[in-house]
């Protein structure tokens, strides 16, 4: 089927009978001479209105055509969710925000690099009307200082200041004394680098990404699991910047053709905090991200990670047990350090001796015996294993699994009479056993060894000073993490709010939605058979297993998080096959 082809502006205002043939090719003319569009051209030639273009525009782009003059067209903006600078820089405006997509009023449907700039800053898919450009700006001129909120994250102010500012584009050089040259020269470094990261640790960021770009050095926050943009670095900071990053991490500063990783240790206010610090070789210069190690972040207590009470007692039960393997799978950054730390924490007697090979090692307990991986000279998984069970430990804590040879011997621990705790990065807790075997392990052995898998996420948890009950919950969304119209209607269902206590993001810290899934003798017998992982959550699920979905459902139930959180972490992969087949209906 042929494309229907778009109407020119031109078409578009005469069909309209806004302007005349004529008046159109005049401004052709006198757009080809001065290199204006044809809209501008127009209205110089005051053959129309701004308003008359915008319109046009509107009807050439498929796009909805606002006036902010009318009272229901302002009632719609709301200018706390996006910045102040990018409201005033880039003449947009909020028109709302509905099932995770901002819209926004614009006055140029072409301006394509503009539209991706914002997706990535505002982190947000966007919806797009139009409006005059004129009209957007006298909106904002009579809104003041209200045109546009903060982001609420951090303060508007960039962090190059007057007194934190490098005027000299000077790259490190290649040899280590000059580039501590820099370091000392640069002094508005230093202050740079330490408001950076005391703003971060102050507004609670797990990571800070210093990420250069072409024309740039991106800055960003990871906070309760989401990216913001902090501030955009002048170019000619980025080789001092980056000098001054790798001398407090301690590594070669002089290398920058591979990746290298370090440490910080810097006082914030009362707290010792730990940074890893870890440098990548990218396209424009190096990316180095700095992961914040807050000691009490391991010490929250088991019931605060957001067990169930059920879910709670089997895991207290599990982590108690004399033998076996217990495994927490998920992805990078669903906490399960944290989880296992917490578990470490409460079996931390002077009756029990625990040993943990990690890499790295990234909080440091008083009575665990911890070793540092560092294959580089031959200390492996493997080979801390093997010495581990010469030390005659209650409790080993494997980092993680990353090949047959740790995972076999990590079974012949828990089958001679040691506590094994270890992570796996799979989907569920189902797909840890067909993981396993997968690796090369034998079923049998697997079967017999493990006791438990726990799967988790982590979801943002709503504010509770400023969330809202949500009177129409997207049905869709409450469909894919299982809420029926019933629950829905016997439940209040809550939405994010607005406040100083959240940063005006609607949400403070994050919780995690689990899995446990308990061997028994069904599953050790499909785990023998090499069966396939449908068929063991078939089994989990009878024996009383709560999927990530289900857990999640709790938590939205009870006014904790929203079903756009859960659905983002665990949509269908939770689902029993008659759920999935349900939603997908």
């Amino acid at each position: 089927m042929a494309r229907k082809q778009r109407l020119k502006l031109g078409e578009i205002l005469v069909q309209s009978k806004t302007v005349t043939e004529a008046q159109v090719q005049a401004a052709l003319a006198a757009s080809k001479a001065s290199g204006k569009r044809i809209g501008e051209a127009l209205v110089e030639a005051n053959a129309c209105k701004e308003e008359d273009i915008a319109k046009a525009l509107g009807t050439q782009y498929d796009m909805e055509y606002v006036n902010l003059d009318r009272p229901e067209a302002s009632s719609r903006v709301d200018l706390t969710l996006i910045p102040d600078e990018i409201v005033k820089k880039h003449l947009v405006v909020p028109l709302g925000k509905q099932n995770g997509r901002l819209k926004l009023l614009i006055h140029d449907p072409m301006d394509l690099e503009l539209l991706d700039l914002l997706r990535f800053r505002l982190n947000s898919e966007i919806d797009t009307a139009i409006g005059s450009r004129s009209g957007i700006k006298a909106y904002l001129e009579e809104a003041g200082g209200k045109a546009g909120g903060k982001s609420g994250m951090f303060s508007d102010e960039s962090l190059v200041t007057d007194s934190v500012d490098v005027t000299v584009d000077r790259s490190v050089d290649s040899s280590v004394d000059a580039s501590i040259d820099v370091e000392m020269a640069d002094a508005p470094i230093v202050r740079l680098v330490n408001r950076m990261i005391v703003e971060a640790v102050r507004s609670r960021a797990s990571d800070i990404h210093v990420e250069p770009m072409a024309d740039r050095v991106l800055l960003r926050y990871r906070i309760d699991g989401e990216c913001h943009v902090r501030d955009n670095l002048p170019k000619r900071m980025q080789g001092a910047l980056l000098a001054r990053l790798k001398l407090m991490a301690g590594v070669n500063i002089a290398e920058r053709r591979v990746p290298q990783d370090g440490r910080i240790k810097m006082q914030v206010d009362s707290a010792q905090i730990d940074f890893r610090v870890s440098s990548c070789p990218a396209y424009h210069g190096e990316s180095v991200v700095l992961r914040i190690l807050r000691p009490d972040s391991v010490r929250i207590g088991l019931q605060n990670l957001g067990f169930e009470q059920d879910s709670f007692d089997v895991f207290n039960r599990i982590i108690r047990r004399p033998n076996g393997i217990f495994l927490v799978t998920g992805p990078t950054g669903s906490g399960k350090t944290t989880t296992l730390y917490s578990a470490l924490d409460i079996l931390n007697r002077p009756d029990r001796k625990i040993i943990t090979a990690e890499d790295p090692v990234e909080y440091n307990f008083n009575g665990i015996n911890q070793v540092q991986v560092r294959e580089s000279i031959g200390l492996t998984f493997g080979s801390i294993l093997k010495s581990m069970l010469r030390q005659a430990p209650n409790i080993i804590l494997v980092g993680e699994i990353r090949d047959r040879e740790v995972a076999d011997i990590a079974i012949q621990a828990a089958l001679t009479g040691h506590l094994v705790f270890s992570t796996l990065h799979t989907n569920d807790a189902p797909s840890a056993v067909t993981r396993l075997v997968d690796m090369g392990v034998k079923p049998f052995l697997v079967a017999s060894s493990i006791q438990a898998i726990m799967a988790q996420r982590l979801v943002r948890i709503l504010c509770e000073k400023c969330r809202q009950p949500d009177p129409n919950p997207d049905r869709k969304l409450l469909k894919l993490v299982g809420i029926t119209d019933s629950e829905a209607a016997s439940h209040t269902i809550y939405k994010p709010g607005r406040c100083s206590h959240c940063s005006s993001t609607g949400f403070r810290g994050r919780k995690a939605i689990f899995e446990m899934m308990i061997l028994n003798s069904e599953l050790r017998e499909l785990a023998f058979q090499r069966a396939p992982v449908s068929r063991l959550r078939a089994a989990a699920i009878r024996g009383g297993m709560r999927s990530l979905i289900g857990d999640g459902k709790l938590k939205v139930l009870r006014g904790i998080t929203t079903p756009e959180e859960v659905a983002k972490h665990a949509q269908l992969e939770g689902f029993t096959p008659k759920e999935a087949q349900e939603v997908e209906a």
